[in-house]
């Protein structure tokens, strides 16, 4: 089991040292804009490096949508980010799972799913897994709640997709983590990557805000319960920079000893 964190992409070997991380992830380009990524000077020490890299990609992309200004949009900067994440030998590209508007039928929001993913494999494809990631808040989210989860599931599983597991999203979603892996694996069949975080809000409120993982209102024994559970890769997302993520990674090293190999 890798572990490790979500890091400034300016240099994220050298925030790999410093946090001791297996493995690290980071955005590509502005995750509230929509400029493409532009190829990376460290490319090829990414590629080469014993640490593993994954990619996020823009908050801003929601192929769900019905609104064509953003779902076209969206559909084009998944695929260029799939395609950046690739040249540099990224694992996975994590991206949210999306949301309709008000009044929308969710099921537009699957087949608009179906169609993003037709649209990437008409294209040439991915070239690397995509993980949906279940999200926060939202009543017209797709993969907030297992139940939105398994329909889209349903429509898309057929297609090279994989999943990423975020602790605080399901805590402040309205799932409870107890048993939550198994829950996930029955719909998916897999967890590819898990998104380590505590939540600094309330179950079910919605929020979306990470604490580190012996902070925030989940008991830090659930947190490492999902994890081991989940058997994969893992990126703690918390705040406090290298001290805080360092403190996080060194937390469940000790609490799963054998099972996981530090760098």
């Amino acid at each position: 089991m890798r572990i490790g964190a979500h890091v400034d992409p300016t240099d994220p070997l050298a925030e790999a040292t410093a946090r001791t991380a297996d493995t690290v992830q980071f955005f590509l380009s502005d995750p509230q804009g929509w400029k493409a990524p532009q190829p990376r000077a460290d490319a090829e020490q990414l590629r080469t490096a014993e640490v593993d890299v994954y990619v996020h990609a823009p908050y801003v992309v929601n192929v769900a949508t019905g609104n064509n200004r953003i779902r076209i949009p969206s559909r084009k900067l998944l695929l260029a980010h799939a395609q950046a994440a690739t040249a540099i030998g990224a694992k996975g590209l994590v991206v949210h799972g999306g949301h309709v508007n008000a009044g929308d039928d969710p099921a537009s929001g699957i087949e608009n799913w179906r169609k993003a993913l037709a649209y990437a494999a008409d294209s040439g494809g991915f070239g690397l897994p995509v993980l949906i990631e279940n999200t926060a808040g939202g009543e017209n989210a797709c993969a907030r709640r297992l139940d939105a989860l398994a329909r889209l599931w349903d429509v898309i599983g057929a297609y090279d997709v994989g999943f990423c597991l975020d602790t605080c999203h399901a805590h402040a979603g309205g799932e409870e983590l107890l048993g939550l892996v198994d829950r996930v694996k029955a719909i998916t069949g897999r967890v590819d990557l898990v998104h380590a975080n505590n939540s600094k809000d309330a179950f079910d409120s919605g929020r979306d805000r990470h604490d580190n993982l012996r902070g925030g209102t989940i008991e830090p024994d659930l947190l490492v319960a999902v994890v081991r559970a989940a058997d994969a890769p893992v990126i703690v997302e918390t705040p406090g920079g290298a001290d805080g993520q360092s403190g996080d990674i060194a937390f469940l090293r000790g609490q799963l000893g054998s099972e996981t190999s530090a760098a």
